[in-house]
């Protein structure tokens, strides 16, 4: 069976520690730990007394309290830290997938768990959200994309890389075909927390007994090195989870531990700086695409540092973004990433200074190669 490469992480991770700008990246601008501690009130003397020791394999129980209280109707034995949200989504799918098995992805989407499906052998087909619907999926679509004898069924909400929320609409029929056909859903709930209007996205947990909900601290919390995620699911799902996790980390270090407890204990405080850096930045972006007359096409994201923007050019966007490397000493990703052409995603989640910066380098070299 051939590998398939994940080519979006392969791209970022070939290349963004090696430009001046970027824009690749789909959270806010980290927080450093100095930072951290004085927003949640933290001492750097307590860190230091953290003991770098094996950490509880599942996280510490004040962890899984935090992260469970996210959730409704969720203890701690449902809850699973994990290095990432990237390890939760790769043991969730070892977890369910064999090969053979039929397996759904709403997409576009960040194509980790399409890769790891074909990867442990099953079939994969999408649904696809419209851009001609103002990115919500089509009901029909849903229905065919998903037949009786589907073992697993994966969302990302809110939506990498177009920043859309689903709809309740969209939600519901979603759940129900998952209901009639008895399929797991995973949900990638990785962005949730980051919406510009501060209306928290409702979780998919709890409206569907087989429910796999999967988070971390990378994009909304601005927190991406600190490597925690999680898994949130039943107590018996979890007990196959971590029997995997076993062979993959072990635990997460007990200095990330701590500080995500920290982070999540005090996440309306994290979340506001988030949403605050995000409505600052999305207008100045925005005015800079408008200023390619009709160049782009774009919806507004509702959520995340990112904006999928389509552009009126039969240029390859692979070739365009190598382009932008090469030209301009900048990352972007371009939409055969996410299996849409003709498009990039640019995130803006950076400081204010340096996205104007990056833009108005960004603006000469697109100008010369597109217009």
């Amino acid at each position: 069976m051939s590998f398939v490469q994940f080519d979006l992480e392969r791209w970022q991770s070939t290349w963004e520690k090696r430009v001046r700008f970027n824009l690749s990246e789909s959270g806010v601008h980290p927080l450093s730990i100095a930072e951290l501690l004085e927003l949640a009130g933290g001492s750097l003397d307590d860190l230091g007394q953290v003991r770098m020791v094996y950490n509880y394999s599942d996280g510490t129980v004040a962890l899984r309290e935090a992260i469970a209280s996210q959730y409704d109707a969720v203890s701690t034995d449902q809850v699973t830290a994990t290095v990432g949200s990237s390890e939760a989504n790769f043991i969730t799918c070892w977890t369910l997938v064999e090969p053979g098995d039929h397996v759904a992805v709403l997409t576009p989407t960040y194509m980790q768990t399409h890769g790891l499906a074909r990867n442990f052998g099953a079939h994969v087909s999408e649904f696809w959200l419209h851009s001609d619907r103002g990115w919500e999926p089509d009901p029909d679509e849903i229905a065919h994309a998903i037949p009786e004898g589907t073992k697993l069924v994966v969302v990302t909400n809110p939506n990498n890389p177009t920043g859309h929320v689903l709809s309740s609409t969209a939600r519901d029929v979603i759940l129900a075909r998952v209901h009639e056909t008895g399929a797991w859903l995973l949900v990638d709930e990785v962005y949730r927390g980051a919406e510009l209007d501060g209306q928290e996205t409702p979780s998919f947990w709890g409206r569907h007994d087989r429910t796999v909900i999967v988070g971390g601290l990378s994009k909304a919390y601005g927190l991406p090195g600190l490597r925690i995620g999680w898994i949130v699911s039943s107590a018996e799902f979890k007990d196959a989870v971590v029997r995997r996790h076993d062979y993959t980390v072990i635990s997460p270090g007990p200095g990330a531990d701590y500080l995500a407890t920290l982070a999540l204990q005090h996440r309306d405080l994290v979340l506001e700086r988030t949403r605050a850096i995000l409505r600052t930045n999305l207008p100045i972006l925005e005015d800079w695409l408008r200023g390619f007359d009709g160049l782009f096409s774009w919806q507004p994201p509702e959520c995340g540092a990112i904006c999928f923007a389509r552009y009126a050019h039969t240029m390859p966007a692979l070739e365009l973004v190598e382009h932008v490397r090469t030209d301009c000493d900048m990352l972007l990703v371009p939409g055969e990433h996410f299996q849409l052409p003709n498009h990039i995603r640019i995130g803006y989640g950076c400081e204010r200074a340096e996205l104007e910066e990056a833009l108005g380098v960004l603006g000469s070299t697109l100008r010369r190669r597109l217009q």
